[in-house]
């Protein structure tokens, strides 16, 4: 055969329709392989501008580093929010553009309608300084280019609790039916599980990508009053909503959404109101429970992993809206797979939750996964391994060593058929869209350990995913590339 130029263009869009297509197993092996991929554990990049890439707003300040958004804002409320809104602009733009075009599609109603219920359901009750804060946001990015309204900012900060908690109460669960909300996998150790006994804290979000790749962002916050926060967020976000924290009340924490979950009380506090509150003023663990509490409407519901880090005291804070748990221990650890841990939640808030034993299913699988990992590095685990634990991609329902797919610790519904999951839509872009890590010392310094793309580093490759997956072809142009980075530390005040 003559071998041409169409013939070799031709032969590359078989190879990648065949790459993605296979997906779990042996064509998402040779994805991985053609890229020379590092290992979880290995050398890190410290986060550092390149020369005129840090962009001013009074005293915030902002800049791009491996994938990430490191974004500095200090002051008052409306001070620190002109600053995030001004230095976010362009990616508030790009934010609003995407919810805008994706939610007609995938619920039925317009981005305006989430705007108006987000302004009926929390003006009235959210405290002076974070409305001053989101006001700030809107007036910040109009002046920087962005038109946008404070009722906008506010949706934003609601947009998960809107249309996954108030939406389908409003229409009597007729959308999201089915909607496990498995978001995120976590693990929070301490005592004899760690190396030297510190405090070990790691995440990945997973999110659908073209909601969650706007999840870039590192916001470090010097408040006014209350403690200095850094934690990874979205764009007009007031609170993490990922959530991964440290504040320099030496309180860290994490969580994974409980799935299953539909508890919702309209007239209460929004989760991210609470969240940011406990956050930036709780001294101890038990006054951040105390400011979560407060109010409490169900709206994101989660199994929250957090930790003194001067103690070395850590806690499992599972919150619904009837019933709450807490648990604590300084030697031990919690893991975080989507599932409550508590019967009462479980069996009266969840349904019963038959995910939670069933290896098939992403809650359960890692529920599995995370429990033999601990044990595996018990007396090992720092971030190092943290990074390698974030990473896995272990299948213990078809016991296959390298099968990234829902459920793996760092998923991947996009390249998972879901054969054994039919309730589930194949191939869904959605999954692990990063890693974080950090031990107490870090947690001390304000600093954590990210890699943005997921945790393993696999990197991809939007046009040919909706090249061998044209049923979501209307997110085509919306879903962005997610190539591989490195682990990149950063840290409070970084210049």
């Amino acid at each position: 055969m003559k071998i041409t130029k169409s013939t070799c263009l031709g032969l590359t869009i078989l190879l990648l329709v065949a790459v993605a297509v296979l997906g779990c197993g042996f064509g998402s092996a040779v994805a991985r392989g053609a890229t020379g991929l590092p290992a979880a554990g290995a050398a890190q990049a410290v986060a550092a501008p390149a020369a005129g890439d840090v962009t001013h707003s009074g005293e915030g300040y902002r800049f791009e580093s491996n994938g990430w958004i490191y974004l500095h804002i200090e002051g008052k409320p409306y001070e620190r929010g002109f600053q995030h809104g001004y230095l976010m602009a362009a990616d508030l733009a790009e934010s609003s553009r995407t919810l805008n075009y994706i939610m007609m599609n995938d619920t039925g109603q317009t981005w305006q309608y989430f705007i108006r219920a987000a302004t009926r359901l929390w003006t009235k009750d959210l405290s002076g300084e974070y409305l001053q804060e989101i006001k700030g946001i809107a007036a910040g990015a109009t002046s920087a280019g962005t038109p946008m309204t404070w009722q906008e900012v506010l949706a934003l900060n609601g947009e998960m609790e809107l249309t996954g908690y108030w939406y389908p109460g409003v229409l009597s669960g007729a959308y999201g039916a089915g909607d496990d909300k498995n978001h995120c996998s976590a693990f929070i150790a301490t005592g004899s599980y760690t190396k030297g006994g510190k405090v070990v804290m790691a995440h990945n979000d997973w999110d659908h990508f073209v909601t969650g790749q706007f999840a870039n962002v590192i916001i470090d916050i010097a408040p006014a009053s209350g403690h200095h926060i850094i934690m990874q967020s979205f764009p007009g976000c007031i609170a993490s909503m990922t959530d991964y924290f440290a504040t320099d009340a030496g309180l860290i924490g994490t969580e994974t959404t409980i799935g299953n979950y539909s508890g919702y009380d309209p007239k209460k506090m929004p989760e991210f109101y609470r969240m940011r509150q406990a956050t930036q003023y709780a001294d101890t663990l038990d006054e951040w429970v105390r400011y979560m509490q407060a109010g409490n409407n169900g709206g994101y519901a989660n199994s929250w992993l957090l930790a003194d880090a001067d103690s070395g005291e850590i806690m499992r804070f599972e919150q619904g809206l009837k019933y709450q748990s807490v648990e604590r221990t300084k030697d031990g650890y919690y893991a975080g797979f989507n599932g409550a841990t508590d019967p009462k939640i479980r069996n009266l808030e969840c349904g019963g939750d038959s995910t939670f034993y069933d290896i098939r299913t992403a809650t359960g699988a890692r529920r599995v996964r995370l429990t033999q990992l601990m044990n595996q590095y018990r007396g090992q685990i720092d971030t190092e391994v943290a990074k390698t634990i974030l990473a896995d991609h272990y299948d213990v329902y078809l016991e296959k060593a390298d099968n990234p797919c829902s459920r793996t610790v760092d998923g991947h519904y996009e390249l998972d058929p879901f054969q054994y999951w039919q309730a589930r839509r194949p191939y869904s872009p959605q999954g692990s869209v990063d890693g974080k890590v950090m031990d107490s010392d870090m947690a001390r310094d304000l600093s954590f350990v990210a890699r943005w793309g997921n945790a393993s580093g696999m990197p991809f490759d939007a046009a040919a995913f909706f090249l061998a997956h044209p049923q979501w072809d209307y997110l085509d142009g919306y879903v962005h590339d997610r190539p591989t980075q490195p682990w990149t530390e950063f840290k409070a005040d970084a210049l």
